[in-house]
């Protein structure tokens, strides 16, 4: 999975996370249904703010959900999931979008790319995703060229920007990519006075998943000498930042003049998850959930000074498996995926672990009041200041 809003379950709460998780299985099952088991790949979180976006802004009484039958990346469990154009229309998005991405790559000559036949194939996957992407968003009423069309200008805004050059002169094509595709929820969700506030949300959106992956990237394109907006164009991590804080305060902004249906996961999502992206991205978030007397080692017994409350004797330590036996055992658990989205004990160790779809990333104890209110949490006590 990627993608720059990646929620965690404890801040999304139960209600929540079961219509993300709706959302997602959505989108991955689109793609399936259009393109085959292969085009699941390109499921990427970002995605599926399409189909949220569109399911918000929908009349209520639709056929918008589904019961999918048993998975094994739901630990073989039947499931209700998004259907329908909002599902569609991500997935056409997702695959013109990924084919770019793989291009991007081929010209570069990234990893194993820079191998011929490696990248015969993978210029042939490429070529298909575009064109699958182009058919089902044809079939949504939308077209990808405006998709197609940002890419391309992406590389020579590249090719010609340098020092001075400012950064939002670089982020444009991304934006206007991402605001046709906000824009476009309005439409299939037959409110099109929404498609102004939403483009102008998901123009700022994506500055932002362009600034973001310039912030995380910095370090690893230096090293392998790629091109990186801040070092092309001599901008700084706190410009970057100081863009990234106004592009927040601008996607608040505009979600307020959009009339949902449903606005609590896309004001989850998009207000307070955002944020939390970007203070992960730079280097500010942190995780409160390990309670509210942590030492320096995550040990929530430990001394916190004079007179502390003492450690408990540590726990048994669990049987460990052998090389042979513990490898035996993770096949079983990928299989099963329940390495993915349940809860496993570890192969070797024993230890209990969340799945890696389940995990905790930087969560920061955001607010929960937005499961209990109809957002955007004026007057439901939220100290967000959305």
């Amino acid at each position: 999975m990627f993608g720059i809003v990646r929620p965690c379950r404890h801040r999304l709460g139960e209600n929540l996370k079961t219509q993300w998780m709706a959302h997602l299985c959505g989108l991955c099952l689109a793609l399936r249904g259009d393109h085959g088991q292969f085009a699941r790949v390109v499921t990427n979180y970002d995605g599926l703010l399409i189909s949220v976006l569109t399911e918000a802004q929908a009349a209520p009484g639709g056929e918008w959900r589904r019961i999918a039958g048993p998975c094994p990346l739901r630990g073989m469990r039947s499931a209700s999931v998004a259907q329908g154009e909002g599902a569609r229309l991500a997935a056409a998005v997702s695959l013109v979008l990924a084919s770019a991405k793989m291009r991007d790559h081929l010209a570069d000559g990234d990893g194993l790319l820079a191998r011929r036949p490696v990248a015969l194939a993978a210029r042939r996957v490429a070529t298909n995703w575009g064109r699958a992407g182009a058919r089902t968003g044809s079939a949504v009423g939308f077209d990808t060229a405006v998709l197609v069309d940002a890419v391309d200008r992406q590389v020579g805004i590249e090719t010609l920007a340098g020092p001075g050059t400012p950064l939002l002169t670089v982020t444009e094509p991304t934006e206007s990519a991402t605001a046709a595709a906000f824009a476009h929820t309005a439409v299939l969700a037959g409110r099109p006075a929404n498609a102004a506030p939403l483009a102008e949300a998901g123009r700022l959106f994506g500055r932002l998943a362009h600034l973001l992956d310039a912030v995380e990237d910095r370090a690893a394109d230096a090293a392998a000498g790629a091109w990186n907006p801040l070092t092309a164009t001599g901008a700084s991590v706190a410009e970057a930042r100081r863009l990234a804080d106004d592009a927040l305060h601008g996607i608040r902004l505009a979600l307020r003049d959009v009339e949902f249906t449903d606005a609590r996961l896309a004001h989850v999502l998009l207000v307070h998850e955002l944020r939390n992206s970007v203070d992960r991205a730079f280097g500010s978030a942190s995780c409160s959930h390990v309670g509210p007397h942590v030492g320096s080692h995550g040990n929530p017994y430990a001394p916190v000074g004079p007179g502390g409350p003492p450690s408990p004797p540590p726990p048994p330590e669990p049987p460990r498996r052998g090389l042979l036996a513990g490898c035996a055992v993770w096949v079983g658990l990928g299989c099963t995926c329940q390495m993915c989205c349940g809860e496993y004990d570890d192969p070797w160790s024993g230890e209990r672990k969340p799945g890696f779809c389940q995990r905790c990333d930087n969560c920061d104890g955001c607010c929960d009041c937005c499961e209990g209110c109809n957002c955007c949490c004026d007057g439901c006590g939220c100290d967000c200041n959305c």
